[in-house]
């Protein structure tokens, strides 16, 4: 189906048992590594730009970017070559207005809604003609054309929700908000949601009518419509206004979907973790501990605790900790993003001991 994933029949299947907590015949496991010396050398855009907003927004660069990464990349296991069109975590939020801002690395966007007031409210909608919108079609247009049957192409980051609210009043303002305009707080949520589902729906239908399973930033994928929620403001709430204010929309969110990983960012947002495990269409959870915090050893608890619930999970780690984890942890409902592989012997021994923990594994 994909020459950059001739098996992928067989890697969808052991991704549909993992969204189960299940396993077929080893563990979900990433692996990627350079192919070696001698590989075709990757078509590069060379060019100088006036800003950086310019290079973000080269189409051309984007397509062959995705294309130099998937002629040096090996997808080995279960990892996906999956490109997708990024304009930064807050794009979503630039639909309605939002300007964006350009980083090297990511881009972050400016509040517009200035107060509470009905008309101010009523200004702030949905634009299907927004450029930052018409940009995305074009790149994931261009990204289609270029990987016809050579490897996978994945909808946007998109943050709806709290995130999106917050992006529109700035997070410490929303926190104050929540206390002086909960209902109308409550009010935008619900249209923002619904505004998501279509947005959502729109790319991946596109996606779909041209061959290529549902994916994104996460690199996952399953049968059906595949989503990532979140709402990394919630670090910033009570677990009460997360509960009555939030977590409606996010419930709705995932019931709209097949297969849903939560992104879980934060100690601050931890809390939160028995409550998601409750909603039956979160099927995994996304634990980042975040910079300086991130060994996976220190968080078995977590992991614990997602098994227990039947639930999936995915885990990073490096390829040489991997006997740590056999010993710690049950093979069910284990993603693991294997990093430190650097050619196929050192992948064939990963799957290799992958197979003797499912064998000795009596948990």
């Amino acid at each position: 189906m994909f020459s950059c994933k001739p098996d992928f029949d067989a890697v969808l299947a052991r991704y549909e048992a993992w969204w189960h907590g299940a396993v077929l015949d080893r563990p979900l496991v990433s692996i990627t590594y350079p192919r070696p010396p001698g590989a075709a050398a990757p078509r590069r855009v060379s060019r100088q730009y006036g800003s950086l907003r310019e290079r973000w927004l080269d189409t051309e660069r984007v397509v062959a970017d995705a294309e130099a990464q998937m002629a040096a990349t090996c997808f080995f296991a279960d990892a996906l070559p999956v490109a997708w069109p990024n304009l930064g975590p807050e794009v979503f939020s630039a639909f309605y207005g939002c300007p964006l801002e350009f980083g090297e690395t990511t881009s972050w966007s400016v509040p517009v809604l200035a107060s509470w007031q009905d008309d101010e409210v009523a200004r702030l909608r949905l634009d299907w003609s927004n450029p930052y919108l018409r940009k995305l079609v074009e790149m994931t247009d261009a990204l289609l054309e270029a990987a016809r049957g050579r490897f996978i192409v994945g909808y946007t980051d998109m943050h709806p929700g709290g995130d999106a609210i917050a992006a529109f009043r700035d997070p410490q303002q929303l926190c104050v908000d929540l206390l002086e305009a909960r209902p109308a707080v409550s009010a935008l949520l619900e249209r923002v949601t619904t505004d998501f589902l279509a947005v959502y729906d729109f790319f991946h239908e596109r996606l779909s009518a041209a061959g290529m399973p549902s994916t994104t930033w996460l690199p996952a994928t399953g049968r059906g419509r595949y989503h990532v929620p979140s709402n990394d403001f919630s670090c910033m709430i009570s677990e009460r206004l997360f509960v009555e204010v939030f977590l409606p929309g996010i419930v709705r969110e995932c019931q709209h979907m097949d297969r849903c990983i939560y992104h879980l960012d934060g100690p601050q947002a931890l809390r939160f973790l028995d409550l998601l495990l409750e909603i039956p269409s979160i099927q995994a959870i996304q634990w980042v501990p975040g910079a300086g915090r991130d060994r996976w050893s220190d968080w078995l608890d977590v992991y614990r605790r997602i098994q227990a619930r039947g639930k999936a999970f995915c885990l990073p780690l490096p390829a040489a900790e991997l006997d740590q984890v056999c010993q710690a942890l049950r093979p069910e409902g284990v993603w693991l993003q294997l990093g430190g592989v650097r050619d196929e012997d050192a992948a064939r021994n990963v799957l290799r001991r992958l197979e003797r923990w499912i064998r000795t594994d009596s948990r």
